[in-house]
């Protein structure tokens, strides 16, 4: 079963044109990313057939009730995306790589208007049938159940949803937390819940002088075994149907003394490097990181994209000196180390294609920017598993370079282009 995606409802006030897809608006962008993946790992494990519902026999899952944030999908958009269908594209599996390393994913070239504005002709998923019908199935039935504390608890601060707009670059973890707490997704009672949630939040132990960074490995290793002695659902799955979500890097780490949350519950982190140690691919899944842009959305229409590509960040990784090495003094592609003194959103409205290029992590606000301001992104991060890779045709939309390719950029993009 492909897992549900929900990118296409981020787009909808975005951008005009069948590019406006792979727009979002940040509030059900973190929670609903991640409650698809969800709803893949889940529908498609035989472990979770044991103890609540009568589940009907059918190859889908239990999935959510509906969210009232949610809105119904748009017959307009769906429409779109009909139209844009191809029979070619139809039940492929999305690989990055060929099971023996990384490489340049080269589908279809994106293609540009006449005043450099990407026009997106390929088909947005690998089966769009199979999405809408897995999300109804999805927003009718899924339920998830959170772990409560008392109201007293010294660490409520830790546990429960930020009470202002979440912002900066982790925001993902605190809306996914701020809208799932609101939705219809919740129940009360833990025996019809379909998975549990640990609601700790990675962020904020960060920054609470009690626990701190190196603070968080014990502070989850005694919540989690509060967890198992005073409830009977993790024992019954080894915490396969229980999971977590953190967008910092240190999030994987953090389970450091709890191993049982890093082998067998789902962790939705935005570090989803599938060549380290503390992400399982298949398993876990990807949140996308977004950097949520104040003010109104940027006006797509009107820029000259006169740039071939830009990149502008710290020199904080070999691949990202590597890139700037290569391309400083290029006058196609714009690669900058360190700040800008020019406004970021000018450069990347300038611009055809806009870099993500791996720093510490693989992942980056990168490629929400690039969306958000209408540039192709081009993704430079070998064993990064993208977000809703087996739902969305990436190489409709994206191009994605593997690192040894760097000194070879500007003509794959040309080409991409031509």
């Amino acid at each position: 079963m492909a897992r549900p995606s929900l990118l296409y409802y981020y787009s909808q006030h975005r951008v005009a044109g069948s590019f406006r897809v792979f727009f979002f608006i940040p509030t059900t962008l973190a929670l609903l990313t991640s409650l698809s993946i969800l709803f893949y790992v889940y529908s498609t494990s035989n472990i979770f057939t044991h103890h609540h519902h009568n589940h009907q026999s059918t190859p889908h899952f239990k999935s959510p009730p509906s969210f009232s944030t949610i809105p119904s999908p748009n017959p307009q958009l769906i429409s779109i995306l009909h139209n844009n269908a191809s029979e070619s594209t139809k039940s492929q599996t999305f690989q990055l790589g060929d099971g023996h390393g990384p490489h340049s994913q080269r589908g279809t070239p994106p293609q540009f208007s006449s005043n450099g504005d990407f026009e997106n002709k390929n088909d947005v998923f690998h089966d769009k049938d199979i999405f809408l019908e897995d999300y109804k199935e999805m927003n009718r039935s899924f339920k998830i159940y959170v772990y409560p504390h008392r109201k007293d608890d010294p660490f409520a601060n830790v546990l429960l949803p930020v009470e202002s707009e979440p912002g900066g670059n982790y925001a993902s973890e605190s809306y996914f937390k701020k809208v799932l707490m609101k939705s219809h997704f919740i129940t009360k009672d833990p025996t019809e819940a379909d998975l549990f949630f640990l609601p700790f939040s990675i962020a904020r132990m960060r920054h609470d002088r009690r626990v701190g960074v190196r603070g968080i490995q014990d502070f989850i290793r005694d919540y989690v075994q509060n967890i198992i002695h005073k409830y009977p659902y993790w024992n019954r799955t080894g915490g396969a149907d229980h999971f977590y979500v953190a967008c910092h890097s240190i999030g994987k780490s953090a389970m450091g003394k709890a191993p049982d949350v890093t082998f067998n519950a789902i962790q939705v982190v935005c570090s989803s490097n599938y060549f380290l140690t503390g992400y399982i691919a298949h398993k876990d899944a990807c949140l996308p990181q977004i950097w949520p842009r104040k003010g109104n959305p940027p006006n797509l229409g009107s820029p000259k994209r006169k740039r071939l590509a830009f990149f502008a960040g710290g020199a904080n990784s070999p691949v990202r000196v590597n890139l700037l090495e290569t391309w400083k003094n290029d006058s196609e592609i714009f690669a900058h180390s360190g700040r800008l003194k020019t406004p970021y959103a000018d450069e990347l409205l300038g611009s055809k294609f806009c870099l993500h290029v791996k720093g510490y992590e693989v992942n980056t606000a990168r490629i929400g920017d690039s969306l958000y301001y209408g540039c192709v992104p081009v993704i430079i991060a070998n064993y990064y598993d993208l977000p809703f890779a087996d739902v969305l045709n990436w190489k409709s939309f994206s191009v994605i370079v593997t690192t040894s390719d760097i000194p070879l950029l500007k003509k794959i993009l040309k080409d991409e282009v031509l």
